[in-house]
């Protein structure tokens, strides 16, 4: 059954090289971390949903927002083939209805924060900015070409984005979810600036991530997406 239909759009990326011991207590039961090329990654990811729909229903002033997130990357072994999927440590929306639903039947950690976009084109570039504000703003902005590339086998971008799952950690539970959407196509970047407050966002465990640069930045196009019920699978 799918719990929610909607379009992904302008994903930007912002992807670090991380300690995998920092994430061992984020690590929902019966999954590992996935790792690309012998590194471990945590991702900033800001992007629009779009043409929302929660059960088959659109809800007025809810079917356009953005969302911030970080997340890392996980696999689960099931019989002979491996589940690739992702573990959130916060979601940000700018509508405290959103992120009620999404911590009541998900149980994501979902805040609520001001938030707004600015998406341009012109003639050969195209410029993606997402703000989000709790005591101060903060921001992700990327340009990059304007025409969109296919995605290449074995890539880091196909590591990054071709994680099917969201796995969530509750006490001793895990919960399962599954994402489905067709393979997505990224554009090549140009310039990016980013003003993140990460130790007042996200804590502690993350802080030193203010003082490290990216291993890489991605604009992605995205897609439609459906998200299916989950499923308690621990």
């Amino acid at each position: 059954m799918n719990f929610l239909q909607a379009e992904w759009r302008k994903l930007a990326i912002i992807n670090y090289d991380i300690d995998p011991e920092v994430l061992i207590k984020y690590l929902p039961e019966g999954t590992e971390l996935d790792f690309y090329h012998g590194k471990c990654y945590v991702s900033v990811v800001g992007f629009m949903f779009l043409n929302t729909k929660l059960l088959g229903l659109s809800i007025p002033f809810y079917r356009n927002f953005e969302e911030v997130n970080l997340r890392f990357y996980v696999k689960k072994r099931e019989k002979n083939t491996w589940k690739r999927g992702v573990v959130f440590i916060k979601e940000i929306v700018p509508k405290y209805a959103l992120s009620f639903v999404a911590n009541s039947f998900y149980k994501e950690n979902y805040k609520t924060m001001p938030m707004n976009n600015d998406i341009r084109v012109n003639a050969d570039e195209l410029t993606v900015k997402y703000a989000w504000k709790d005591k101060s703003w903060h921001s992700i902005q990327i340009t990059a070409d304007r025409i969109a590339l296919p995605m290449e086998n074995d890539s880091e971008f196909e590591f990054i984005t071709e994680h099917y799952y969201g796995f969530t950690k509750r006490e001793y539970k895990t919960s399962e979810y599954e994402v489905c959407h067709p393979k997505w196509k990224h554009y090549p970047i140009k310039d990016y600036k980013l003003d993140i407050e990460f130790n007042t966002l996200y804590g502690k465990d993350f802080q030193f991530l203010n003082d490290q640069k990216p291993i890489s930045v991605m604009l992605a196009e995205g897609s439609e997406i459906e998200v299916k019920t989950k499923k308690y699978i621990i």
